[in-house]
């Protein structure tokens, strides 16, 4: 034994080490898995087992950066087998989705969400139409979570920056297989998966490496429909309108993903990177409800189908001159396409007798982008890394959408003609330098300028619109590591960042609501329109974090965020005399506000229990513990009210989870759950209009285990999302004035939206 320690402590000098238990014990977490561990952390006859690790781990990942940022690596996206990759982020520190808990949905840094966060595949921004609850788990091989921006990445990152790395070649085996079976709410789910490994020619076998990944899946999914609706005059109290709606819709889906990297060494100082994407889905669902009440219609039924597909290839030359110098140019080319039709059909009230309205609507949405950019990078000895590049990018847009009310032309976008037509062109310059003056300092300075040009060509009632954003960001990171104190890391960020109008808030078509199609509508019911007039959005913030590193990899953190935001882009509710009515109608517009202020603090806990508790028992020194919790605030500029808060944007957020391997049942079975919370959240949104959401608590829990050997045998998953269904109800309140009364006019709408158990099981195969 006195001989095997020094060798070990040898072995680990030139790489990285993980600790971990007798080999009865599996490999811990990644979590434990980045810094040499003691020796005996228990009872004074146990060994830790020692592991080398030929490439960097997530802990050295997020260590090591001088930008605050998180990472997920496999075993974390593995480990609840989920099918959505919103589901594995949700359980991180300050990050929400919105949608229905077991089903993903749009993701919200901070609690911010209608794009305050940035959203890369492979560090380029995702493609037009790219979704991420479309992209399954299987094919990630990473997540990286920057709390701040980088001039390298991108400063449109209010809130934050989500960079998803794609599936890289296997380092152990060939192929990669996973199946799933599952049920949501007794509607069949499947899945399927497969990775391959590639690698071939040159004296040493790696000339050619690379990874091939696909997946597929069928999914059915149960919605209710339950929403109310009521106009009440608050002068008198008298009930001018009540309506009710309850119904049932069912969606199917199909779809087939898939990405390779392929590299290919020319030489010692050239390489060649391609990698392609492809995304195709079809669905088509149904739905029925039936109204009570002051309503025009008593019955409405439903069908859609749609389908879409997205394509991407990535090429890019990468050359090294020099130890530590590299140049890098990079071509992408996608297109998207999206198809989809659907059916309304209302039973309608007239005066005792039955009459019927039918609407079709079919839109064709077709995106073509192209995109160029270069990077140089240079290491000194002296410890600094610069990094200088250029992106360019085109991108082209027809929108084609035509409405027909009972077979004839819809006369009200007949005046804004079928077709729309844009154009978008974005170039961005930046140049940063990270450097070590001492052990103790790391510092970052980055700058980078953005444009962004956008065209819509006129038609119809449309004019010719022309959008123009350019925006400098300075940034700045310093990471400090006290020699006092060797475990512990403080970070200070100071940045300035922004949010571009999105194309469909400059120069989207009216939208005209189904409900109230003609004639005056109601405020909760309002038709949607663009404003191409917008302005970026402009945030300059402060993040502050302090890190201790256990022993063996866990961590305990804190950290604490403001953000000044100016141009506020909001949607405002106003009554509008239209082009597409006789009548005034209400609609929804985005428009600059003064700005909003949003701040918060986080907290973070994720270790072994041993790290925590040196006299744990040992059957429970393996228990991994998850625990963060967010608090958030924020004030929008010129809203009355203390809930003048930024949209959707929750109170905080809570998570705790428990990890453990049992060595009794064998040391390939495992389980764990994880517990999440988000408050209920009040916004008022302008000053007539108040939004009101119910709190979420959703449980997941697993378990695995494995049949046959390590290496040859099955991993099992068997997978409970949402394991204590709520339903979850969203409240509206709108107050106007009535022109000819001067009464207060107050209309509450209300919907119910149930949630559902999300049971799977899943097999993994590597061979």
């Amino acid at each position: 034994m006195s001989r095997l320690l020094p060798a070990l402590a040898a072995l680990c000098a030139g790489a990285q080490c993980a600790a971990q238990t007798p080999p009865a014990a599996p490999k811990p977490p990644a979590s434990a898995a980045s810094a040499p561990a003691p020796a005996a952390s228990g009872p004074a006859n146990r060994l830790d087992r020692v592991e080398v690790s030929g490439g960097p781990t997530a802990n050295s990942r997020r260590r090591n950066s001088t930008a605050s940022k998180i990472v997920i690596e496999r075993e974390d996206l593995d480990r609840y087998g989920d099918t959505v990759l919103g589901d594995v982020l949700r359980r991180l520190p300050g990050v929400t989705l919105g949608g229905r808990p077991g089903r993903g949905g749009d993701i919200r840094m901070r609690g911010l969400g209608s794009g305050f966060t940035q959203i890369l595949v492979d560090g380029e921004r995702a493609p037009a139409g790219f979704a991420v609850e479309d992209l399954p788990p299987d094919q990630v091989e990473r997540i990286e979570i920057y709390r701040a921006p980088t001039a390298e990445t991108g400063a449109r990152a209010i809130a934050g920056t989500i960079n998803i790395i794609l599936r890289e070649p296997l380092l152990k085996a060939t192929h990669e297989a996973r199946f799933s079976l599952g049920q949501d709410r007794g509607e069949p789910q499947a899945d399927a998966s497969w990775t391959r490994n590639l690698k071939w020619g040159g004296p040493n076998g790696d000339e050619f490496v690379g990874a091939l990944s696909t997946n597929a899946g069928l999914h059915r999914r149960f919605n209710n429909i339950d929403s109310h609706n009521r106009v009440v005059d608050a002068t008198t109290g008298e009930v001018l309108n009540e309506t009710v709606q309850t119904g049932t819709s069912v969606g199917n889906s199909a779809n087939l993903n898939g990405n390779a990297r392929l590299r290919w060494k020319y030489s010692d100082t050239l390489s060649f990177n391609l990698a392609p994407f492809f995304a195709l889905s079809q669905n088509e669902g149904k739905s029925q409800n039936t109204a009570e009440g002051f309503t025009r219609f008593r019955e409405v039924q439903g069908e859609s189908d749609g389908r879409m597909h997205n394509l991407r290839l990535n090429l890019s030359a990468n050359y090294r001159p020099q130890t530590g110098e590299s140049w890098e140019l990079r071509l992408g080319r996608g297109g998207f396409k999206s198809t989809s039709n659907s059916q309304r059909r209302e039973s309608l009230k007239d005066t005792g007798i039955d009459t019927q309205r039918i609407q079709d609507d079919h839109s064709i949405t077709d995106d073509d982008q192209t995109s160029l950019g270069g990077k140089w990078s240079l290491k000194t000895a002296q410890e600094h890394q610069w990094v200088t590049g250029v992106e360019s990018e085109r991108s082209r847009r027809v929108q084609v959408r035509r409405t027909l009310v009972n077979g004839e032309e819809s006369l009200a976008l007949q005046k804004f003609g079928d077709t729309l037509g844009s154009r978008n062109q974005r170039f961005a310059a930046y140049s940063q330098d990270e450097w070590s003056p001492s052990k103790m300092w790391s510092v970052y300075a980055g700058l980078r300028y953005e444009r962004i040009e956008t065209r819509a060509d006129g038609s119809g009632l449309m004019p010719d619109t022309r959008n123009v954003s350019q925006v400098t960001s300075p940034l700045f990171h310093l990471l400090w590591k006290p020699e006092a104190f060797p475990k512990d890391q403080v970070r200070l960020s100071l940045t300035r960042s922004y949010r571009s109008p999105n194309l469909n808030d400059l120069i989207a078509r009216p939208t005209i609501n189904t409900t109230y199609p003609s004639g005056p509508n109601l405020p909760t019911f309002a038709d949607r329109a663009g404003n191409p007039d917008l302005k970026p959005e402009l945030a300059t913030g402060v993040d502050l974090s302090l890190e201790h590193w256990l022993p063996t990899g866990g961590i305990v953190s804190g950290s604490a965020f403001v953000r000044d935001i100016k141009s506020l882009i909001r949607s405002r509710l106003e009554l509008e005399t239209v082009p597409w009515d006789t009548s005034q109608r209400w609609v929804s517009r985005p428009r600059n506000m003064e700005g909003a202020r949003t701040m918060g603090v986080e907290f973070e806990v994720k270790a072994r229990l041993d790290e925590l508790w040196e006299e744990a028992p040992p059957e429970w020194q393996l228990l991994l513990l998850r625990f963060n919790i967010a608090v958030f605030d924020s004030k929008v500029k010129g809203i009355p009210g203390s809930n003048a808060r930024l949209d959707q944007q929750p109170r905080g957020s809570l998570n705790f989870g428990l990890d453990h391997r049992w060595k009794a049942l064998g040391q390939n079975f495992g389980s764990g759950f994880n517990f999440n919370y988000v408050p209920a959240s009040k916004v008022q949104q302008t000053e007539n209009l108040r939004r009101e959401e119910t709190d979420r608590k959703v449980f997941d829990a697993y378990l695995s285990w494995s049949s046959g050997s390590v290496r040859d045998g099955i991993n099992w998953r068997l997978s409970l999302a949402n394991l204590v269904p709520r339903d979850a109800q969203s409240t509206s309140e709108a107050t106007t004035t009535d022109t000819l009364t001067g009464h207060e006019i107050v209309t509450d709408s209300w919907s119910r939206n149930k949630t559902f158990r999300v049971i799977s099981l899943r097999a993994d195969l590597r061979f």
